[in-house]
């Protein structure tokens, strides 16, 4: 969490934040870490999409709600569940002059850069992704997503038997390459004949929430004789694990431990800390901290992402890699060398 003197500027700017409006969700969410009659700053984050079971946008929620914790204000999350909603919960927000207006995914990157560029005063911070030519007070942190991913891509290098890897992906978008390729980059690393499929894109209507069509694409991918497969899909992620269990094939997830979904068919995963990024980022906004001061790219350094067998939790996270400790010794090799700056993994989407 944030320093203690943090709590000194917070009172500060309780005085200036009391006369701001305390709104009601617009699609969701309420107060967090706070009366809602209380004085103090208030935050509000806003979704991409519904949360539901998307460990993502779960993460940015208790974020926020830690932000407003420390600083003895209020937080709001307003779900989004379109354009159209991403337009009007921002503008909602807007109007509701907070200290910081988080946004989280590449879906905001217009809508953000328009009502920052027209509200100079209003401090935003835009999560998983940046875009050219923003204004001072547009903050942007981004994700090393390959990073982790190279990581994975070393396991299921080390793990398959059929030597055939690869991802789903929920659409064919750069951000989601920046996985796709970072695991088959980590697998070629170990294994130069490995042959990496795909990666198999899920499409459709609701391609980061729609577990049923997750499920269809794994399958199909596995039937081309990958048994190793990322599973890259948000909120599909659990069609695909299924799969992977009802199949025989090995998955990873993404996001947060997704290993207890199917105890014996989840290898390992990626963490996005996105809470640790909004705690991060806010606190540094709070300390006065410039858009060219605060931190804007997280990976294994900064502890913005890792793997789950790498975490504290490891031993109890039910992930197959656990029974395996040279593949976890490599890992941690690998994972030591990325942070010390020995190996230098580059982003696919440079």
């Amino acid at each position: 969490m944030f320093f203690t003197k943090r709590r000194v500027r917070a009172a500060v700017i309780a005085g200036a934040a009391a006369s701001a409006l305390l709104l009601t969700s617009c699609s969701g969410g309420g107060d967090k870490g706070g009366d809602a009659s209380a004085d103090g700053p208030q935050f509000i984050y806003i979704t991409s999409d519904p949360i539901g079971q998307n460990e993502f946008l779960k993460s940015g929620k208790t974020g926020i709600e830690n932000v407003a914790e420390e600083f003895e204000g209020t937080s709001k999350t307003y779900e989004s569940k379109d354009d159209a909603t991403r337009r009007s919960n921002l503008e909602a927000a807007v109007a509701a002059a907070p200290e910081v207006i988080v946004m989280l995914g590449f879906q905001f990157e217009d809508v953000a850069l328009e009502l920052a560029e027209q509200n100079p005063q209003q401090k935003f911070l835009l999560i998983d992704t940046a875009v050219d030519g923003a204004p001072d007070n547009l903050y942007q942190a981004s994700f090393r997503e390959y990073e982790p991913s190279y990581l994975l891509g070393i396991e299921a290098a080390m793990l398959t038997q059929a030597n055939k890897v690869g991802s789903v992906i929920s659409v064919d978008i750069p951000l989601l390459h920046k996985y796709s390729e970072g695991f088959a980059e980590g697998a070629k690393s170990v294994k130069p004949d490995v042959s990496v499929e795909g990666p198999q894109v899920i499409g459709g209507d609701n391609p980061f929430a729609d577990p049923g069509r997750g499920k269809e694409q794994a399958i199909a991918f596995a039937d081309t004789g990958v048994d190793q497969v990322f599973a890259v899909g948000a909120g599909s992620n659990g069609g695909i694990i299924e799969a992977a269990s009802e199949k025989g094939f090995s998955a990873y997830g993404v996001d947060a431990n997704q290993c207890p979904i199917a105890p014996g068919a989840v290898v390992d995963g990626t963490i996005k800390a996105v809470d640790k990024v909004v705690e991060t980022v806010v606190g540094e906004i709070m300390d006065g901290k410039s858009v060219s001061e605060a931190t804007s790219s997280f990976g294994l350094k900064e502890e913005g992402m890792t793997i789950v067998s790498l975490t504290e939790d490891a031993a109890d996270s039910q992930c197959t890699v656990m029974e395996n400790q040279d593949v976890l010794d490599k890992v941690t090799q690998v994972r030591d060398d990325i942070v010390s700056g020995k190996l230098e993994i580059k982003d696919p989407a440079a």
